[in-house]
Order: C-alpha cells, then sequence, then structure tokens
C-alpha cells in the first residue's frame, strides 16, 4: 500500500523538475527550448574554442577601439549567446524600463512602440531596423505602425531565427532581415523613411562611423531614433571600481569599449544630423531598469543547474558552460553598474537628416 504514495510522489517530483527546468522561463521565449541550445553558425566541436578567442580578444581594450577585427568578434559573440539570450530573456535584446502593473513582455512592447513613435513609422514607409537581433522590435514595431521594416544583423544565425519568428507571427510581409555589417550596409543612398537603433550601436568601435552609414542612407528630412549604451555623469575614471565595471560590462557584452553619454549627440552632428531631443530615459523618477536582472537571479541559478547538466550529457556543445558563466557574471556587473548609477542602457537621442545638405 505504500508503493503507490510513493510512487505518486515521485511522479509528481520527476513532473515538477521537468516544469521547471524545461517549460517555466521567460514569458517572451517562443520556440527555443534548452535541449536545443547551440553556437549558432559555429559547429559544436568548436564553440569551447571560439569562446576563448572571443574572450582573450576583448580582455585587451587598449587595442581593439581601431582594430578592423571588431565586426567579426561581434559576430562570433552573437554565435555563442543568440539561443541564450532567446531561451532566458526573449526575442528583444535589449532592456526597459518596469512599469507599473505591467509584465516585463508588456514593458517591452511599450519601449519598442515609442521608438516606433519617435521615428514616426506609419504605412507604406521602409523604415531600418540597425542591428535588428532575431527581430523581438522589428515586429513590434511593423505591428504598431504597419511600416515596412528592413532589419540588418552581423550574425547570419540571427537572421534564419528572425524570418523563422517573422513567418510565426504572420509579419514576413512587413519585416525583412539582411546578413550584413552596419558599417558598410549593402543598401543604396537616401532609401530609408526612418531609422532607429536600440542598444545596438554600442557594438560599434566609433559612434560617428554607424551614425554617417544610417544617414548616407536616410532620405532627407527623415528621423533617426537611437538608444545607447553609455557610462553616465556619475561615471568616476579615477575610481577602480567603476572601472572595472565598465570594463567588464564591455568584455561581457562584445562592446569595443563604453561610450560617455557625452559623446553621442557630438558624433550625430559631426556627421550632419540635427539633435532634436537627448534624454537618458533611465535616469528617476524611471523605475531601476536593472530590477529585471535582479529578479532573475533564481533563474539564473536554475538554467545554470540545467547548463552544467546539458553539458555533462553532452547534449549542450561543449563550450556552453563557458558562454553561459560569462553571462551570468556580465549581468552581475550591469546590476552593480544600475546601483551605482555609473551606466545606462536607455541613452535616447532623436535625430533628422536636414531637408538639404549642410555646406561648409
Amino acid at each position: 500500500m505504500d508503493s503507490l504514495p510513493l510512487f505518486l510522489t515521485g511522479t509528481l517530483l520527476a513532473a515538477g523538475l521537468y516544469w521547471f527546468f524545461f517549460i517555466y522561463g521567460s514569458a517572451e521565449r517562443q520556440g527555443k527550448l534548452a535541449v536545443n541550445l547551440s553556437g549558432g553558425s559555429i559547429s559544436s566541436e568548436k564553440i569551447q574554442d571560439k569562446y576563448k578567442q572571443y574572450w582573450s580578444f576583448f580582455r585587451r581594450p587598449e587595442k581593439i577601439e581601431t582594430t578592423e577585427k571588431v565586426p567579426d568578434y561581434v559576430d562570433t559573440f552573437y554565435n555563442l549567446v543568440t539561443d541564450i539570450y532567446e531561451w532566458g530573456w526573449g526575442q528583444s535584446f535589449h532592456f526597459a524600463r518596469p512599469i507599473p502593473g505591467k509584465s516585463y513582455k508588456e514593458a517591452t512592447r511599450l519601449h519598442e512602440e515609442m521608438v516606433a513613435d519617435l521615428v514616426k513609422a506609419k504605412p507604406g514607409d521602409r523604415i531600418l531596423d540597425v542591428g535588428c537581433g532575431v527581430g523581438g522590435p522589428m515586429r513590434s514595431i511593423a505591428a504598431h505602425s504597419k511600416a515596412n521594416v528592413v532589419g540588418i544583423t552581423i550574425n547570419d544565425y540571427q537572421v534564419q531565427r528572425a524570418r523563422l519568428h517573422n513567418r510565426k507571427a504572420g509579419l514576413d510581409s512587413l519585416c525583412e532581415v539582411v546578413c550584413g555589417n552596419f558599417l558598410e550596409m549593402p543598401f543604396s543612398d537616401e532609401t530609408f523613411n526612418g531609422a532607429y537603433a536600440i542598444e545596438a550601436t554600442c557594438h560599434a568601435p566609433k559612434l560617428e562611423d554607424v551614425y554617417s552609414e544610417i544617414y548616407r542612407v536616410l532620405k532627407p528630412g527623415s528621423l533617426f531614433v537611437s538608444l545607447e549604451w553609455v557610462s553616465t555623469d556619475k561615471y568616476d575614471t579615477s575610481n577602480p571600481e567603476h572601472v572595472k565595471i565598465i570594463e567588464e560590462i564591455a568584455r561581457g557584452n562584445a562592446l569595443p569599449g563604453v561610450k560617455s553619454y557625452s559623446d553621442v549627440a557630438k558624433s550625430a552632428k559631426k556627421v550632419g544630423f540635427e539633435v532634436l531631443k537627448e534624454e537618458d530615459l533611465a535616469k528617476p523618477p524611471a523605475l531601476p531598469w536593472w530590477e529585471r536582472l535582479k529578479m532573475g537571479r533564481v533563474a539564473y541559478w536554475r538554467n545554470h543547474i540545467l547548463v552544467t547538466i546539458l553539458a555533462t550529457l553532452r547534449i549542450a556543445p561543449k563550450g556552453t558552460l563557458d558562454v553561459h558563466e560569462m553571462l551570468v557574471e556580465a549581468a552581475d556587473y550591469l546590476t552593480r553598474s544600475g546601483d551605482a548609477g555609473i551606466f545606462s542602457p536607455m541613452h535616447l537621442i532623436v535625430c533628422r537628416k536636414p531637408e538639404s545638405p549642410k555646406t561648409c
């Protein structure tokens, strides 16, 4: 008689563990399970080597800003992390201001729709998404505005994922994805009615290089909206702890350094843009953007155990655990930067390309 309760208890426990590890997680996650984690376009046997090469490269910040290898290593980074991001965070690889009474999913959607409104996207427009990832923002903005959105990402695996999600969402008629380097975009001059970048141009060694390309492909009078990763006015370069935090954010996120908030408008003006608005959306009274990272610590613990198990069983490729550890550490430094107020992932700038080119 005792065997039946024991069997039921064991069954419930097994079902609970299965749900906890394989089902429970980000509400935004669609179509990516832990058992399907991969290295993107990198073959399984090369993931660990590629991770070591990536980490070795970004351990040398003094050599990064001028190197031509940055795009290749950004591509490597997104091969390594895209599945983990999508599994644990969702299809929108960015932060959003928390909104009381709203889920993270809803807050993210509203954040993206704000960008669509700022760029004044409307039906019939052709809007450029600079650094589109797997296309979460693209789909929100296309659904909200009914504009045609063209996304560019350097990572071919993200192109495949974005196209898959576009079809699933029934938005492939409005959303197009192109593989390319946003420092050398494969688009003709003056072909877009607007452009936006959500936490993406931080991967450029110099902001003016990517801003000049965006300027080139925009039609005169069009708007460009960007949310930049920057150090704030509270960042003290003489404070070793501050310097350590910012350096680790760069290393853990494939950034060739973190730009200062004071550089953003200067870079935009340098290439010819008119700056219409500049604001750090992370500043009070906005709720802490990094709270999602703190609330996710249980998920990190769960995910890390699961990745360890999957890697041990060789279900997940060798090196996946190293990548996940890197991302957990990066999340910790991002949280510390938020607590210290020295970093913002949502420094907003709204620019316009003049109707007539400025003459010197």
